[in-house]
Order: structure tokens, then sequence, then C-alpha cells
């Protein structure tokens, strides 16, 4: 038994070194869907304050600019690995508001229809925007070149 747990512990040890670069996959690829996703509405806010006051929103307009600026430059963060940790949480937030007002449906049947809540819009960007607030950018990020820039400087301080 003790020679099959020091075969799993080194294999685990070696997964591990693919978090980075699925984390790297994970923002790229969901980043820039969700620029796009920013970048159409951008182009058709009269269609999405239109959609937004169809769903009662506060401020429809205010608030389709909003979102679509949301969804475009945190692409572009997640893409980058920038601020990936907060913009991870805030587009997570913006996914569940997407959920509660526009899929509310699939949002309560979390448990009793787990299929209509996984096959709902929102649910591939929060999982992403989720796994990087969870797990961070990894390696391949700005956030971690400004990390390893800057701890010797914070030491020296």
């Amino acid at each position: 038994m003790k020679k099959l747990l020091e075969v799993y512990e080194r294999f685990a040890v070696l997964v591990s070194y693919l978090q980075s670069p699925f984390l790297l996959v994970v923002r790229l690829y969901w980043g820039w869907q969700l620029m796009q996703s920013g970048w159409g509405k951008l182009h058709h806010l009269d269609k999405v304050t239109d959609f937004f006051a169809s769903l009662n929103l506060p401020a429809p307009g205010v608030t389709a600019h909003f979102v679509s600026g949301l969804e475009f430059v945190g692409g572009l963060l997640l893409i980058l690995g920038l601020g990936s940790r907060l913009i991870g949480l805030i587009l997570s937030v913006n996914m569940l508001v997407a959920y509660w007002t526009a899929d509310r449906d699939a949002l309560v049947a979390v448990f009793s229809d787990p299929g209509k809540f996984y096959n709902a819009d929102p649910y591939t960007f929060l999982f992403a925007s989720a796994m990087v607030l969870v797990f961070g950018a990894g390696v391949f990020s700005v956030d971690a070149l400004l990390k390893k820039r800057y701890r010797g400087w914070i030491e020296k301080q």
C-alpha cells in the first residue's frame, strides 16, 4: 500500500505541472469569448438595452453599457491574466446576476435538473470566471510577472 501511495503522490506532482498551462487555456479561450460577447453588445447597445428593459432591470441603458464594457474589458483582463482574481470575482457575480435575471429557471434547477443549469448561456462563463477566481491566473500571466518583479521591491521596503 505504501508503494501505491508513493506512485500516486508522484503522479499528483506531475499532473500539478499542468495547472498553469490549463489556466492559460481557460483564460485565453473564455477571455476571448467574453471579449467577443462584450464587443457584440457594445455594437448593439439598443438591442441590449431593450432586452434588459424586458427583464425589468433598473436603468437598462446604463446597465447595458456597464455589462457590455465589463465583458469586453473583463475578457481582455482574463486573457492577459491581469487582476485575475478580482476580475474573476466581478465576472462571477455578473454571471450569477445573468442567471438570476435571464435564466432564473435554470438557476433554481441547479439541483433538481442540473442539465438545465449547465446548458444555460451563463454557465461556462461563470465556471471559467470562478475557476480563475479560485485558482488565480497561473504562472503564464501578467499577475505572475508583476508578483515576481515586485516581490523583491516590497521585501526591501
